[in-house]
């Protein structure tokens, strides 16, 4: 890693040991990265908000880095990695803070507030806006939507394989997915043109001239690969196995949040915006950035003073 990146502490949160980055003093802020990313995804944010007086926490979660990765598919539902959150808090003994998430961190993050509302001081999501609990299982949706070859149905309905085959070349498949200015869902693509949330991502490692042009230098494609050489990736990918499950264990969980909340699109990420949801979560701004889907790493500047602004207005120490 580069030597502006903080050394790793560990702490013991919800039955796991938890790999942690901090910096800065002040109210604290967590930010919680998404698939297939690390704590580092968010190292233009953390000299930023630390030196805008807050205490910056980045976790490894749960199946990534350092963290501890339990064998069992059911370990990485959304009350476990919650719980995990939950627990940091109690291990460096914080009432509460604000939660940033992008991609997986986003439903992280959006049921932080669901689980633990007394934990929470804020949201800001990137990527995943809130969606409330829909009327029937999301992957048999996608699946009939999307067919057998969509990435989260491929992971629930064909387990293992994936796993193995980015396990088998770790460098080539982040490498063709960490980019920008083009689309993971076409061979070929502009980013201004219409994105496609029909994505395979075993097209995506097979690729040979994936479009766009690097998200990031060598050695920074390096800190990635070199944590999921080590880790592997079933763990990262048993958060999507659990899809289903947490749309179970949601059916009796209240869908309103009630603390101040952001959200930052990427105009050309592929991820669906959805539609209002402004009676399941009344506080809500949002902007949407030039960029695909790596939005904090594509425009670091203008996500660190969206993330300044909106934290001086709402958080309150």
């Amino acid at each position: 890693m580069t030597t502006s990146f903080p050394d790793p502490e560990f702490y013991r949160t919800n039955g796991i040991r938890m790999e942690v980055f901090e910096r800065g003093k002040g109210f604290p802020v967590i930010l919680a990265h998404g698939f297939p990313e690390h704590a580092y995804s968010w190292r233009l944010q953390i000299p930023a908000s630390a030196d805008a007086g807050y205490h910056v926490i980045v976790t490894n979660q749960r199946g990534y880095g350092e963290t501890d990765k339990p064998d069992a598919v059911e370990a990485y539902d959304i009350r476990q990695l919650c719980g995990d959150m939950a627990g940091l808090l109690d291990a460096l003994d914080l009432e509460k803070a604000v939660f940033v998430g992008h991609d997986w961190g986003g439903p992280v993050v959006w049921n932080m507030p669901l689980l633990y509302p007394e934990r929470v001081a804020g949201v800001v999501g990137m990527s995943v806006p809130f969606s409330p609990r829909g009327p029937s299982d999301p992957v048999a949706m996608m699946e009939q939507f999307f067919g057998p070859e969509h990435y989260i149905v491929h992971f629930n309905r064909q387990p293992g394989v994936a796993d193995a085959a980015f396990d088998a070349d770790p460098k080539r498949f982040l490498g063709n997915i960490f980019r920008y200015g083009g689309r993971i869902d076409e061979v070929s693509g502009s980013a201004d043109s219409e994105p496609s949330f029909n994505v395979s991502l075993m097209n995506a490692l097979k690729a040979d001239n994936p479009p766009g042009k690097p998200l990031m230098t060598e050695e920074e494609l390096d800190v990635f690969v070199a944590s999921f050489a080590n880790g592997g990736f079933t763990g990262p990918i048993n958060w999507y196995r659990n899809i289903t499950r947490n749309w179970e264990l949601s059916a009796d969980l209240p869908q309103h949040i009630n603390v101040p909340c952001a959200m930052i699109y990427g105009a050309y990420d592929i991820v669906p915006k959805g539609g209002d949801v402004s009676a399941y979560v009344p506080d809500l701004e949002s902007i949407t950035l030039e960029c695909g889907h790596w939005i904090q790493q594509e425009k670091p500047d203008e996500v660190n003073a969206f993330l300044a602004d909106w934290l001086k207005r709402q958080v309150t120490a």
